[in-house]
């Protein structure tokens, strides 16, 4: 696993195994329990106010250098999609439309605030401004299915907004999820700011959803069980649930500054104009 810039063992001491396409054996992989998610948590929750306050162009920097360190080990993760199951094509193409993601929500780091941020009319003698602000600490189910693209597409965009997360990789398919770990550990990525469990979602996603120092959750899959029970846990402390059922990660239709928006709240600042202006503004 990998949780605030290490990577430990399971707290638990168990495991699971993982076999390849053909069956033969791979790796025993880490089994999370909740005391390792809680563990996450915490270290999400220390990086969480550095990361949201470095500026906004360092976190795209910083972006830009986990997309470059993924296209120097690109065979890997391509040798490891294979082995989970992909062609080799197949594993090409997400290899690359995930390294094209991480450039791409980049490039978006210092505009979205720009984009979604407005001057807003008022009648009395103000200023009034919307700003998008991270949310904070955001808890994620990742895809099952696509093991690369969907874990980027899950979690790049929650992390360009200044958001820490805790992700739940696929089960059955954490080969290139925890080489990513391996990248995102030698890039400029603060410890804490992504953690990454592997295990069974089934044993994790009540604690995803209600644990009260998790600010909102991403539930990726469309099992409507599992999705009725996410939203009913996380009411307990008032957590947005960002459901994304999809079924195409490779879409381009997901190349859009929205899904940094999902995980921002707006907040909106009062300063007032003329003879009061020294008095300062407020929220």
């Amino acid at each position: 696993m990998y949780i605030g810039g290490a990577f430990p063992r399971t707290e638990s001491g168990r495991a699971y195994t993982l076999n390849d396409k053909k069956g033969n054996f791979v790796a025993n992989m880490c089994l999370a329990s909740r005391k390792d998610f809680r563990n996450a948590v915490v270290a999400a929750r220390k990086a969480q106010s550095g990361w949201a306050n470095r500026s906004a162009y360092n976190r795209s920097q910083i972006l830009y250098r986990i997309a470059e360190m993924m296209e120097g080990r690109k065979e890997q993760l391509i040798a490891e999609l294979m082995k989970e199951g992909s062609t080799k094509n197949a594993a090409a193409k997400e290899a690359e439309t995930a390294i094209d993601r991480v450039v791409y929500f980049a490039g978006w780091a210092d505009k979205y605030q720009q984009i979604f941020g407005t001057v807003n009319p008022v009648a009395s003698s103000h200023f009034n401004f919307s700003m998008p602000e991270p949310t904070g600490v955001v808890s994620i189910i990742a895809p099952q299915n696509e093991s690369l693209l969907g874990f980027v597409q899950a979690v790049i965009p929650v992390i360009t907004g200044g958001n820490t997360v805790v992700v739940l990789a696929s089960e059955k398919k954490p080969l290139a999820t925890i080489t990513l770990a391996e990248i995102l550990n030698s890039s400029d990525v603060p410890g804490g700011v992504v953690n990454i469990l592997t295990g069974k979602p089934e044993e994790l996603v009540e604690q995803f959803a209600s644990h009260m120092d998790v600010n909102a959750m991403v539930y990726c899959d469309n099992d409507a069980d599992i999705l009725k029970s996410v939203q009913e846990a996380a009411a307990l402390n008032v957590k947005a649930v960002v459901h994304k059922p999809v079924s195409n990660w490779a879409s381009e239709e997901h190349e859009n500054p929205y899904w940094i928006l999902d995980l921002q709240e707006i907040k909106t600042t009062w300063h007032p104009v003329g003879d009061g202006m020294a008095t300062g503004g407020g929220y």
